[in-house]
């Protein structure tokens, strides 16, 4: 038996379970929905992906950005983006990861937080709140803390000065950098010696000598810590590579004489309730494979690069040479498998997000900042 889509027949074995055709409609969400969480401790209902409203950014839905829209209009798409994105995951398995190095690490980490004298907080800029740990404030306290947004490459220089803005209106000092390059590195340094400069003069007060500055770098798994602590050192000293959970222990090493830096393995809540944070982790990359549906993430993925002006539908259709049918992710990542994977359809999903992850689709941010 075969299953016909639009047009095309695909073999019953090809399809997961769960991948099913997109409804038409969906019932009205307002974005003060937002708040609310998916449920953890009840079946995951059948998997239904589509919806939302038709957005404003296209004329005629090809994938052109409307020119004459003003900045309040985009942020209010983006809320509208946000809004739709709660409702998509809604039908999804929940998104949890949370190997067990990590409790072991969060423990030890809180010991480590001690002996802090700053903290570097990494998070990725395609992501900046969905990379903030729920619980990372109250573990910090009053300890002096720098932000760093890495992978500034890979975003748009319109969307690195709307955080850059956001967050110096909050008084929080940011560093964006490009971890596999070095740029911000040294930049980095330096803020973290000023900042914790009164550390030796209060040592010396006390007729103690001076030590190095001891800065401790967190954040979520796979958004570059291990990589901007070696480009600081110019050289390997910590493990890293492109996938969650490469860093298992925590490491001080040295850089010059007057700075210690502690890498961490990555930190992430045991777990997730904000399932669109969830989602867009698994998008980026900041989150085992294992823990979601790769299908599922890349139907999702195409339904939001349809609605983000740089990209449209008429990048996707130009990119795989297949027609877009509405909006609906699942038909497109149905389509592709067939286009290119011999029906495959894990092979198609998985493409969408690596041709994502290397900047395909342009360099672009999956979050902006609160209006």
């Amino acid at each position: 038996m075969a299953v016909q889509l639009s047009g095309l027949w695909l073999p019953n074995s090809q399809l997961p379970g769960n991948f099913l055709q997109c409804p038409r409609t969906k019932p009205k969400l307002s974005s003060t929905s937002l708040t609310a969480t998916a449920s953890l401790s009840s079946p995951p209902p059948t998997i239904q992906i589509v919806g939302g409203k038709t957005p404003s950014w296209y004329e005629n839905g090809n994938g052109n950005p409307n020119s004459t829209l003003d900045g309040s209009q985009i942020e209010s798409d983006w809320v509208d983006l946000d809004a739709d994105l709660y409702y998509w995951t809604k039908a999804l398995r929940p998104v949890q990861w949370y190997p067990g190095h990590i409790a072991k690490t969060e423990k030890e980490l809180k010991e480590q937080l001690k002996l802090m004298d700053v903290v570097i907080e990494i998070r990725d800029a395609r992501i900046p709140l969905s990379t903030s740990h729920p619980q990372m404030d109250s573990w910090l306290g009053n300890k002096k803390r720098i932000l760093v947004l890495n992978r500034e490459d890979m975003i748009s220089t319109t969307d690195r000065n709307a955080w850059a803005t956001y967050f110096a209106r909050q008084g929080t000092k940011v560093v964006f950098s490009n971890g596999q390059l070095g740029m911000g590195t040294m930049k980095l340094g330096r803020l973290a010696k000023v900042l914790a400069a009164d550390v030796n003069v209060k040592r010396r007060a006390k007729g103690l000598l001076s030590r190095p500055v001891r800065a401790g770098i967190v954040g979520y798994p796979n958004v570059g810590k291990s990589s901007l602590i070696n480009r600081l050192l110019k050289r390997r000293m910590c493990p890293a590579a492109p996938r969650p959970g490469v860093t298992r222990v925590l490491k001080w090493v040295r850089f010059g004489s007057d700075l210690e830096l502690l890498d961490s393995p990555g930190i992430i809540p045991m777990r997730i309730s904000d399932q669109t944070a969830a989602i867009k982790l698994a998008i980026c990359d900041d989150i085992g494979e294992r823990s979601y549906d790769v299908a599922d993430v890349a139907a999702i993925l195409v339904q939001m690069l349809t609605r983000i002006p740089s990209v449209g539908i008429k990048a996707l259709q130009s990119r795989y040479k297949i027609d877009v049918d509405g909006q609906c992710g699942k038909i497109f990542v149905q389509k592709l498998a067939i286009h290119l994977f011999n029906g495959d359809i894990h092979q198609a999903a998985f493409r969408i997000l690596s041709d994502f992850r290397k900047g395909k689709f342009g360099w672009i941010a999956l979050e902006r900042p609160p209006m």
